[in-house]
């Protein structure tokens, strides 16, 4: 039995205890002191990385990538994820969009959606033909392949979730002001064409999971064990090493100058309103 067995068919997944509170955030505490310890390593070997999150809508990916970034540095850790292509970019070679955020040295870039849009929403609604999801299918591999030969490490991850839990996740967001924006017209139907995702989704892993750049599925109805279970996952595939934080030397704060006097009147200052 491969990886993929039993993820997209059926999204039929263990069932585990959850976990507590106090363990989770332990442990994710402990993950993002590895972040931080994997960036400085980044930094310092112009190591240059890429992480792709697809899946399921409400599968969890935001809330994955936040957890992943919400540590680290902005310009190390950079976050892609790119609204419905401009006229000018439906005019260019399909992943000309997408190269253009490839990470320089020093540079770990997440991609929240990439390429695979292809694959799945744009097959499905129709945005694209039959064929040229075929073309992109063939030619993805080969694209991949090139990205890894040029020295970037490539991880691929698919976050499943299932329908029971999918459906409850979308009623929050319907009932919560707080989340009602996460909910997009293109969500709903995703809702309803669960089964045309899912021939697309299978297709897309079959043909696009190899040696060089393979897929990882993450099981997401439990979102806490997800989160911990990837970031150890990236954490793994990555061979980075401990660097030696250097501790500045504060030295001195200067004195107050005799002759410095603070201005009568100031800028405005917001009210305290608590």
């Amino acid at each position: 039995m491969n990886k993929h067995d039993n993820t997209l068919q059926e999204e039929e997944h263990v069932e585990h205890k959850k976990l507590g509170k106090d363990r989770y955030n332990k442990q994710m505490k402990k993950l993002q002191i590895e972040l931080a310890h994997l960036q400085a390593w980044v930094k310092k070997s112009g190591a240059r990385v890429i992480i792709l999150f697809e899946g399921r809508d409400a599968a969890g990916k935001g809330g994955m990538i936040k957890r992943i970034t919400e540590r680290v540095s902005p310009r190390v850790f950079r976050v892609i994820a790119l609204p419905s292509p401009s006229d000018r970019e439906k005019s260019q070679m399909f992943m000309q969009r997408y190269i253009q955020h490839f990470p320089a040295a020093g540079e770990i870039v997440i991609f929240d959606r990439s390429w695979y849009n292809r694959a799945g929403v744009e097959r499905v609604m129709g945005f694209c033909s039959g064929k040229t999801t075929r073309r992109f299918l063939e030619l993805t591999p080969l694209f991949e392949a090139a990205i890894v030969e040029s020295g970037i490490i490539l991880l691929k991850y698919f976050l499943t979730v299932g329908e029971e839990e999918q459906e409850r996740r979308f009623r929050r967001r319907i009932d919560d002001p707080l989340r009602q924006w996460k909910l997009s017209p293109m969500d709903v139907t995703s809702y309803q064409r669960w089964w045309d995702y899912s021939r697309a989704y299978d297709e897309m892993l079959k043909v696009t999971d190899r040696p060089d750049a393979p897929w990882w599925i993450v099981p997401s109805d439990d979102k806490e064990r997800a989160r911990i279970n990837c970031i150890s996952h990236i954490l793994k595939s990555i061979p980075y090493e401990r660097v030696k934080f250097d501790e500045p030397d504060l030295g001195k704060r200067q004195k107050r100058p005799n002759d410095y006097v603070a201005p009568e009147a100031t800028a405005a200052v917001v009210p305290d309103v608590l």
